[in-house]
């Protein structure tokens, strides 16, 4: 049987004092970011068993901590929707929401947000795709979690997504009834599940139709390790229409249309998704999918405070269907 490793292991490998290599476990003050993530590293190489706030609590805080990761906040206003529904719905059910940014590098090193031991929290809500590195750290630290809009091959207890593969089938199903049949899909596929699943959406409707897949119709729109956006290059052979896996992406692929000479939806059509915000703001208006984030909001609330008071309580995976939303971006070929 493997000997616990203990603080003073750690401390002995790194050759710093137990009390820094307790401040740096338990988000404490006192040792810097540097060393903190060091110490987080060294603890999970040599396999350290974290005494969490869960762990340590006998009685319920009320404390709900929600977590996303800091990229998703810069890029759009669509996960503050998420936000402002579980905020109000948590002071209904009288819990209180702490809200904690994911850094690139916190994110990286799984370096856990000092909320899950100071404010000793409840349980979490996971909001939006992070590595597995660090899935695998929130769920080693056994407090009571929810992923809402994101699942994996981890996240095989309790998550809530839209169902992205039938959305993205229907609005593929969409312009082909409109007379398309040279259709491209714009999203990196290995970024996150849910850009994944709405071009499988996107392929099975093509498969239906007998509509070849073409590799030089899958293009990319982000960087797979970080997310942030890539200038988006169009084909060499156009399509005439793209299916977009967010809104942002649409109106980013509108305006490169523009600067190349192309107009929407005269010269090809595009479509979106999410209904966020970007889907207005484009000239023309994107045709998209309305995801009922109140909906999500309001089972992954649910789910975790029936989580919370009966631990046994399972509730799977959970997909809430979308919308489509007729706008202005897509023209039909049918005469």
């Amino acid at each position: 049987m493997p000997k616990e490793v203990k603080m003073k292991d750690i401390a002995d490998k790194l050759g710093i004092s137990v009390v820094a290599v307790s401040k740096a476990l338990s988000g404490k003050n006192g040792v810097s970011e540097e060393l903190r993530i060091k110490v987080r590293k060294t603890a999970d190489e040599m396999g350290y068993k974290y005494e969490t706030a869960a762990k340590k609590k006998t009685s319920c805080s009320n404390n709900i901590g929600i977590i996303v990761a800091e990229r998703y906040i810069q890029e759009d206003s669509f996960y503050f929707k998420f936000f402002r529904h579980i905020s109000k719905l948590l002071q209904i059910n009288e819990h209180y929401a702490f809200f904690q940014t994911l850094s690139q590098s916190a994110e990286d090193n799984a370096v856990i947000p000092k909320m899950l031991f100071q404010q000793r929290v409840d349980g979490i809500i996971m909001l939006g795709q992070v590595s597995k590195k660090y899935t695998k750290a929130i769920l080693d630290t056994k407090i009571p979690v929810v992923f809402l809009d994101f699942y994996n091959e981890q996240v095989n207890s309790d998550c809530i997504i839209c169902d992205s593969f039938y959305a993205s089938y229907e609005m593929t199903n969409y312009l082909i009834k409109n007379g398309h049949k040279s259709i491209a899909f714009i999203g990196n596929i290995h970024a996150t599940s849910s850009i994944q699943d709405r071009y499988l959406g996107y392929a099975k409707s093509l498969i239906e139709h007998n509509i070849p897949l073409k590799d030089s119709y899958l293009i990319s729109d982000r960087d797979t390790d970080t997310g942030k956006f890539i200038p988006i290059e169009l084909p060499v052979v156009m399509p005439t229409a793209f299916v977009c896996n967010c809104d942002e992406t649409a109106c980013r692929l509108i305006s490169v249309l523009n600067e190349n000479g192309y107009k929407v939806p005269d010269d090809v059509s595009v479509t979106g998704f999410d209904n966020s915000i970007y889907s207005t703001i484009s000239t023309p208006n994107i045709t998209t999918i309305e995801v009922n984030t109140a909906q999500m909001a309001s089972i992954a609330v649910d789910s975790l405070i029936a989580k919370i008071k009966t631990p046994s309580v399972h509730t799977g995976m959970i997909q809430v269907k979308g919308k489509l939303i007729f706008k202005e971006s897509v023209r039909s070929l049918n005469y």
